[in-house]
C-alpha cells in the first residue's frame, strides 16, 4: 500500500475514493521522566527516551490506520495528516487520518517489499547527513 501525505500520486490516477481511515494510540508520561524531560529541556539536550517512544507510537497510529485501508482493499491513503495531542496532563495521543483509494491500473506486485515503512534497529537518524561526504 501507497502512503502519503499529498492529495494524488504521481503516475497513477485515483478511481475510487473509499473514505476516511484514521488510526490512534496512546501512551502515558510519568511525573518523574516528566522532571528527567525538563531537566534535560534546561540544558538544551533532546529527550531521547521520549523521541524513541514518540516514533514507537506513531508507527502503532500508522499501522491501525493501514489496517483500516486494508480492510477497504485500497491501494493507497492519500492525504494523510499526523496530529499529536496531550491530554490529562500525562498521555500523550497520535492519530494519523488520510484518504483510502484505490488506483487505476495499479499492481502491488510491483513494489518492493519494503515501500511501507523501513524499519532501522539504529533508532531515529539524529543527525543530517553531510552533503560533502
Amino acid at each position: 500500500m501507497l502512503i502519503t501525505t499529498t492529495d494524488n500520486i504521481d503516475g497513477y490516477v485515483i478511481e475510487q475514493y473509499l473514505g476516511l481511515v484514521t488510526g490512534e494510540a496512546v501512551f502515558g508520561v510519568g511525573t518523574l521522566a516528566n522532571i528527567a524531560a525538563g531537566f534535560k529541556d534546561l540544558v538544551g539536550r533532546r529527550v531521547e527516551s521520549f523521541e524513541k517512544e514518540l516514533e514507537s507510537v506513531k508507527n502503532v497510529a500508522l499501522v491501525e490506520m493501514i489496517k483500516e485501508g486494508k480492510t477497504l482493499a485500497a491501494h493507497a491513503i492519500v492525504g494523510v495528516d499526523i496530529d499529536y495531542h496531550e491530554f490529562m496532563g500525562k498521555y500523550v495521543m497520535v492519530v494519523c487520518n488520510g484518504t483510502a483509494v484505490r488506483l487505476k491500473d495499479f499492481h502491488e506486485k510491483e513494489m518492493p517489499g519494503n515501500y511501507m515503512m523501513p524499519v532501522s534497529n539504529e533508532g531515529p537518524q539524529t543527525e543530517l547527513p553531510n552533503p560533502e561526504e
